[in-house]
């Protein structure tokens, strides 16, 4: 063999099985949302997994399926599960959901739920059971009559408040099945239901909440409306009526004022439960999590133009001020 030719076969023995090790040690995760995450999120999540040592494309592959709509879900949790993942992230709860039909034995890490106990998720938030945990955006029957408490107090006289559902997210149903009933009796304030399962229907939701001489508006989180933040904003100021939303998101686009979890904060914190699974640890074993950051935005400008002033007290408050 020529001095040449027995270069390359050692070159060859050494570098290859290193090359192929290195290719085996990628490992491989899911990550099943409706429609793509803002970039804020999206972000929030890969920067999560860095934070501990995990890079896609260089150590771990994340298949990535986006549904363009609520039922197009449990195919693609059939897609998913199929491509046998170590594990499968799922932010909101209709992913989730549908991900818990398709597989008992893939872990599921969900992200942003407001309640994975009252939807079937989970058994218990400390000892979840089964292949499920995750990141709650809060506990039920503290965080709405906050967001009550908030929105009355820019608008005192506020006595009919309507409520933007999304018919098709499971946490909605519920909070209007059980709590708001006895939200209602409790404030004696009226809470007009207006729903919207896609973006056009968004137009005649507020169109709804106007004609029913609502007050003011409170806007739940869903991927329908955070997907379409600016619109929903639009359309508050279009039929000038006060609204307040659960992310900073919306008011950074003209929403009156915002009120919830730091979401940004749950999506990094996810990188930690996925870093714990891929190193051996079972989703029964991980308690779920709450939020630690609540953020209170206002944007002074819409209230301005919606001619309300805001009171010292929640100026006080607010984590940000929009002029």
């Amino acid at each position: 063999m020529k001095r040449r030719e027995f270069i390359a076969a050692t070159t060859a023995l050494l570098v290859s099985p290193r090359r192929s090790l290195a290719q085996g040690t990628r490992r491989r995760i899911g990550f099943l949302n409706i429609n793509e995450p803002v970039p804020e999120i999206q972000k929030a999540w890969l920067d999560g997994l860095r934070n501990h040592g995990w890079i896609d494309g260089r150590n771990l592959i994340i298949e990535f399926r986006y549904a363009p709509s609520q039922d197009r879900l449990p195919a693609l949790a059939a897609e998913l599960v199929a491509l046998t993942p170590e594990l499968i992230v799922a932010p909101g709860p209709q992913p989730a959901l549908a991900l818990k039909s398709a597989t008992a034995s893939i872990p599921i890490v969900f992200v942003a739920v407001a309640d994975p106990v009252g939807i079937g998720l989970v058994q218990s938030l400390s000892h979840p059971g089964g292949n499920i945990t995750g990141l709650a955006t809060f506990v039920p029957g503290q965080f709405t009559g906050k967001m009550i408490d908030t929105l009355r107090e820019m608008v005192p006289t506020a006595s009919k408040i309507a409520i933007l559902v999304n018919p098709g997210n499971p946490i909605h149903r519920l909070f209007v099945a059980e709590e708001l009933p006895q939200t209602a009796r409790k404030l004696g304030v009226a809470f007009p239901i207006v729903e919207a399962t896609t973006a056009e229907e968004l137009d005649i939701a507020f169109a709804s909440a106007a004609a029913q001489h609502a007050d003011a508006t409170i806007v739940f989180g869903d991927a329908l409306t955070f997907n379409n933040a600016p619109r929903v904003t639009a359309l508050a100021a279009k039929h000038r009526l006060p609204a307040i939303y659960v992310a900073r998101l919306f008011a950074t686009n003209g929403g009156l004022i915002s009120y919830g979890p730091d979401l940004a904060d749950l999506f990094i914190r996810a990188g930690g439960y996925v870093d714990k699974i891929l190193k051996g640890a079972k989703p029964s074993d991980l308690p779920v999590e709450l939020p630690t950051k609540f953020d209170l935005v206002i944007n002074r400008k819409t209230a301005n133009a919606l001619g309300l002033t805001v009171p010292p007290t929640l100026l006080a408050l607010a984590n940000e001020v929009i002029e």
